[in-house]
């Protein structure tokens, strides 16, 4: 029999020794603790299994999958890793299963907390908390978020709204959690962050491979692929304006864009997800210039 907060997690882990040990005691201390944590070790070189194992010995829950790295490793990579973990999966019971970054920590009320909210809405198809950088020991930022939209590193589902969507899409430029979300809310399910609930996530945003300026082209590539409006995304440029690197960050992701559309780059997506993806940017952009006029 399935209990109501039965869920399931999956960790994609790439040399991630660093940062492990302390996102595998935040599961361990929870009040209430999955069912099943499948973490996919996607071709590490460090200590990363190492520690997974010793973890893995004690703790009947906690599962670890090797996979070998892909020779044109990508965003994608990402996405074959989770469903590697799924697939792990076939003979338990959840009602929920999550995504978790190997990098993060949290409270131990964390899932008890999240799986509650879903419980007193039955059209939440996807929740989490807010996100947290952690910039030096002894600083931390709170990352820029909106009510409908939960980061990727902290993603949980109910299991229904994740078997609607079929899971991730593998994007080669990434955003697949973004885009779970369109597909999500394609199929009638609402997606909300709790500010309430916090989340510490110890290595910087989007400083895992690439430095930032790379990123923020990179960023504008990806817009074009998985199908942005043009006018959703010189909007939000300008608004990032402000955000490090000043000017120079929007003025790259904007490039990467244009970049891409001189380039012809093939959508990645099929075109009933980018029709609705940018019914929601446009009906997002009228609802930003109605408000700032009233």
């Amino acid at each position: 029999m399935i209990k109501q907060f039965d869920y399931a997690l999956i960790t994609p882990a790439r040399n991630e020794e660093a940062y492990i040990g302390k996102t595998i005691q935040s599961i361990i201390s929870q009040t209430i603790v999955p069912k099943k944590w499948i973490i996919v070790s996607d071709g590490s070189t460090d200590r990363t299994e190492e520690i997974v194992k010793k973890y893995a010995s004690v703790y009947n829950f906690i599962h670890m999958v090797k996979t070998n790295a892909d020779a044109d490793r990508n965003f994608s990579s990402k996405v074959k890793a989770i469903k590697t973990g799924v697939e792990k999966l076939n003979n338990t019971k959840y009602q929920f299963i999550g995504n978790l970054d190997a990098d993060i920590s949290f409270e131990p009320h964390y899932y008890e907390s999240i799986i509650k909210k879903f419980h007193q809405n039955d059209k939440l198809g996807i929740a989490g908390g807010i996100i947290n950088d952690m910039v030096d020991v002894e600083n931390i930022r709170r990352l820029v978020s909106t009510s409908w939209s939960v980061s990727g590193g902290i993603q949980l589902f109910r299991r229904q709204c994740y078997d609607d969507i079929g899971g991730h899409f593998p994007l080669k430029r990434g955003g697949e959690d973004a885009i779970a979300e369109v597909m999500a809310r394609m199929h009638g399910w609402e997606v909300k962050t709790y500010p309430d609930i916090k989340v510490l996530h110890h290595r910087r945003t989007g400083t895992a491979q690439e430095n930032i300026l790379l990123s923020k082209f990179n960023l504008g590539l990806r817009d074009y692929s998985i199908g942005y409006h043009p006018l959703f995304e010189v909007s939000r440029c300008m608004w990032r304006m402000m955000e490090k690197p000043y000017i120079l960050g929007s003025s790259l992701r904007i490039c990467g864009f244009i970049w891409a559309f001189l380039q012809r780059e093939k959508r990645a997506l099929p075109g009933d997800i980018i029709r609705y993806l940018r019914r929601e940017q446009l009906k997002r952009l009228s609802s930003t210039f109605s408000n700032g006029i009233n």
